[in-house]
C-alpha cells in the first residue's frame, strides 16, 4: 500500500466517525456514543478536510497559499553546517532553509526561531531606556549557550544576540517543537 493509499483509507475510516458509522463494521454508531459528540464529530470533519488537501495534492501537505510547509527530515537535519563560533539568529535559520532543496517549500524565518525560544523561556522582551524592545537571553538561555556581544555597525554600537554551538545544537535538537509552534498558531 502506497503513502497515499494509506491516507485515503485513513480518511475513509475519519469520514465515517464524522458521520455516526464504525468504520470497522459500518454500523450505526449509538446516538449517546461519544464518538457523536458534536465537538468530536466538527474535528473529525476538520481532519478528513485536511486529508482531502493532503490527497488532492499528491499526498503532500501543502497550506492554503500551494506553499510546501517547512519540513526537514532528519537526514537533513544533521547536515546543518555548525559554527563554533557564535553566530545570530538570522544565520541559523539561514543555514536550516539552506537544507531545502524543494524551491514550493515556505521557508523558515529568523522570528519563528525567535517565538519558539521566547515562548519556552530562553530569551525574554528586554525594554531599553528609549522605549525600544529587544530580545536577550534569559539565565536559562544563557545556560544553553545564548549571550549577547556589543557590535559597531553604520549607526554605532549596538548589542546583537548570538548562539553558539550548543545553543545552535539545542535549537536543531528542537526542530519539530518549532514547527509545531509555527504551524499550530
Amino acid at each position: 500500500m502506497t503513502e497515499l493509499e494509506k491516507i485515503e483509507y485513513a480518511k475513509s475510516f475519519i469520514d465515517k466517525l464524522a458521520n455516526g458509522i464504525n468504520p470497522l463494521d459500518d454500523t450505526t454508531i449509538k446516538e449517546d456514543d461519544i464518538i457523536n459528540n458534536v465537538r468530536l464529530s466538527r474535528c473529525f470533519f476538520y481532519v478528513s478536510d485536511i486529508l482531502r488537501q493532503v490527497i488532492e495534492n499528491g499526498g503532500v501537505n501543502k497550506n492554503k497559499s500551494g506553499i510546501l510547509r517547512f519540513e526537514l527530515l532528519t537526514e537533513k537535519l544533521a547536515k546543518f553546517p555548525y559554527s563554533n563560533s557564535p553566530i545570530t539568529i538570522s544565520e541559523i535559520a539561514k543555514r536550516l532553509n539552506s537544507l531545502i532543496n524543494d524551491e514550493s517549500m515556505r521557508k523558515i524565518s529568523h522570528r519563528d526561531l525567535t517565538n519558539w525560544l521566547l515562548s519556552i523561556g530562553m530569551l525574554f522582551e528586554h525594554s531599553s531606556l528609549d522605549g525600544k524592545t529587544s530580545k536577550r537571553p534569559t539565565e536559562q538561555g544563557s545556560n544553553i549557550g545564548i549571550s549577547t556581544e556589543v557590535r559597531t555597525g553604520q549607526r554605532g554600537e549596538y548589542t546583537v544576540v548570538v548562539y553558539n554551538k550548543e545553543a545552535q545544537t539545542f535549537i536543531v535538537d528542537n526542530f519539530e517543537a518549532i514547527i509545531a509552534l509555527k504551524y499550530n498558531k
